[in-house]
């Protein structure tokens, strides 16, 4: 199905505006929103709840529906304002939805895909919102009647979603963000590496960081046991590594994060700040693009982490975008007090040959808290 199409048919039925968080299966949307469509009409959030409260708002300001789109893991953060705020027994508010499904049964996915793949439908059924299914084999008559049953129970003041399997969409051009950054994201994960102790862990966040730590750590030292790999749960990287970092005071742990993941639940800064021991340490590679789904814009361009968590509290903030500050601030923190925030400004792309880690989440959990207890 073409983007044009899809986007055309949902304008058709009173739908202008366009809300919601970044996924890989709806790229080709994202990449007609970006290239085709103004701030005012297409919103990026930093997260789905937020998307499906803005979206509310909107309609409680001017009675028109709005699309709201999201990876099918992303429904976790829109449970809350899905169920206590526009559905019907609440304040009754319409809504469309678009929903990239990954960790469909029976199609082979990453491991923090495969649950979340097999609650996807029971769970839009839990939450009574009718849904249809939109795959590459649906035809221009099955797309106009999901379209015209979507409409009828906007109408009725419902919700309706629209589930997009892999492969179903296609677009005439895809749209290819800059930040204009140097610094490659593997080399820095390099340079943080090399910098820390034996005594120190890692905990990374979901995607390339992940998977480029995994193989540095290969290349450096052999293995990734003092490394643990999040996979899934965007956003909360910060907050597993605070709290490994608070039950092993003596170690130094680092969290390294993104920025689409850092703003997606941004208040997490908040804790770490008030929390955190001398042993935190937080770096947020900042590419200002969900790279990992498919490089759509965050839009952070104008924010500066460093600022944010001078502002929450941390310790000592630090923003760099060159090797030489780079590796400065990586051997001046080392003789600091945390919390520590390190904003790296890098540039968006990774290995053609990126390859992704050949253990499973459980085998990696395993080897990490084995390496935290010694047992190297």
């Amino acid at each position: 199905m073409n983007t044009t199409d899809v986007i055309q048919a949902i304008k058709n039925i009173g739908i202008n505006r366009f809300i919601g968080v970044p996924d890989s299966v709806l790229k080709p949307l994202c990449d007609d929103w970006n290239r085709n469509e103004s701030d005012d009409t297409h919103i990026v959030t930093v997260n789905e709840g937020a998307a499906v409260a803005l979206a509310a708002g909107y309609y409680l300001g001017s009675e028109e529906i709005s699309c709201v789109y999201m990876q099918n893991s992303g429904m976790g953060n829109a449970l809350n304002p899905i169920a206590s705020l526009i559905h019907q027994r609440v304040y009754d508010i319409p809504m469309l939805f678009l929903i990239g499904y990954r960790g469909e049964p029976g199609i082979k996915d990453e491991p923090q895909h495969v649950f979340q793949g097999e609650i996807t439908l029971p769970l839009l059924d839990l939450l009574e919102i009718e849904y249809a299914l939109l795959d590459e084999h649906t035809s221009a008559k099955q797309w106009q009647d999901m379209v015209k049953r979507a409409s009828i129970s906007l109408q009725a003041h419902r919700q309706f979603a629209i589930v997009i399997r892999k492969g179903a969409l296609s677009s005439d051009e895809s749209y290819h963000f800059e930040n204009g950054f140097d610094l490659k994201r593997e080399q820095v994960i390099e340079s943080i590496l090399k910098q820390t102790q034996e005594n120190d862990v890692i905990i990374t966040t979901t995607g390339k960081i992940s998977r480029e730590a995994y193989e540095v750590s290969e290349r450096l030292y052999g293995n990734h046991d003092r490394l643990f790999l999040t996979v899934g749960s965007m956003g909360h990287a910060s907050m597993i590594a605070l709290g490994v970092a608070q039950s092993n005071p003596q170690r130094k742990v680092y969290c390294i994060d993104g920025d689409g993941a850092a703003l997606m639940h941004m208040g997490s800064m908040n804790t770490i700040a008030y929390h955190a021991g001398t042993n935190f340490v937080h770096i947020i590679l900042n590419n200002q693009a969900h790279e990992s789904v498919g490089g759509m814009p965050t839009l952070c361009g104008a924010r500066d982490f460093a600022q944010s968590a001078k502002v929450f509290g941390y310790n000592h903030t630090y923003s760099v975008k060159d090797h030489d500050a780079l590796g400065d601030v990586l051997h001046q923190i080392q003789a600091q007090d945390g919390p520590i925030l390190v904003e790296v400004k890098v540039a968006l792309g990774s290995r053609a040959d990126l390859g992704r880690p050949k253990e499973s989440a459980c085998a990696n959990k395993e080897s990490f808290m084995h390496y935290m207890k010694g047992d190297k």
